[in-house]
């Protein structure tokens, strides 16, 4: 076995062991490498199983809960979908897989650059990247039949939760940012929202704005 096949090996047994056994998102995430998503002192790194920082302060999620986050949202192959905080790119790349369409916003244009370049090169052709503040959602691409929120929330943010279709799911970390957040998926009905708490989470606090790169 090379050496490349038994990372991958490892890399999806890893996701296994924490929680990951959709077969969609494992195979999503066997065919999207996230070594091109990590670059520079850490990318030797970008096969473990933990978050790594990336450009403009931000992290790049560790595998196992962007598996877990992909397969709480339950991404169907018509849906349109809302990334909030493109960061990297990988999630993005990996929900391109499953959806329709992928719609990913970041308030940093150095990170949306550099990841339209990963999906151009990668040729994910079904993922439009902008730089917005994601905490206002895309208003003029509503509805969404999932949205996934990858910085925390006090709570989930109004306006997401308005372009969420009925019978459309989000999931978001919430909590303050320096304490612990959990994960929550929220799921639209006809009467209002549901809201089913999935596990504990730390991720970068969802700041509103644009940043200054």
């Amino acid at each position: 076995m090379t050496e490349e096949a038994e990372r991958k090996m490892q890399f999806l047994y890893a996701l296994r062991s924490k929680g990951v056994t959709d077969k969609r998102v494992l195979e999503a995430m066997e065919k999207i490498d996230r070594g091109p998503f990590v670059r520079g002192i850490f990318a030797e790194r970008a096969y473990e199983d933990m978050p790594l920082p990336i450009a403009c302060g931000q992290t790049i999620s560790q595998p196992s809960v962007v598996g877990l986050m992909t397969q709480a949202l339950n991404v169907q192959t018509r849906d349109k979908v809302l990334e909030v905080g493109t960061g990297s790119g990988y999630q993005a790349a990996i929900l391109s897989q499953l959806a329709r369409r992928v719609y990913t916003v970041d308030r940093h244009r150095r990170l949306v650059n550099a990841a339209k370049a990963i999906f151009e090169e990668l040729n994910l052709t079904n993922i439009t990247a902008f730089t917005a503040d994601g905490s206002h959602g895309l208003p003029d691409q509503e509805p969404f039949d999932r949205i996934m929120v990858t910085a925390a929330a006090e709570d989930p943010p109004g306006p997401l939760l308005a372009q969420l279709r009925i019978g459309g799911i989000m999931v978001v970390p919430v909590g303050q940012s320096d304490a612990v957040q959990s994960l929550i998926k929220v799921t639209r009905s006809e009467t209002g929202f549901d809201y089913d708490e999935l596990r504990p989470v730390r991720f970068v606090p969802l700041i509103e704005g644009l940043g200054q790169d």
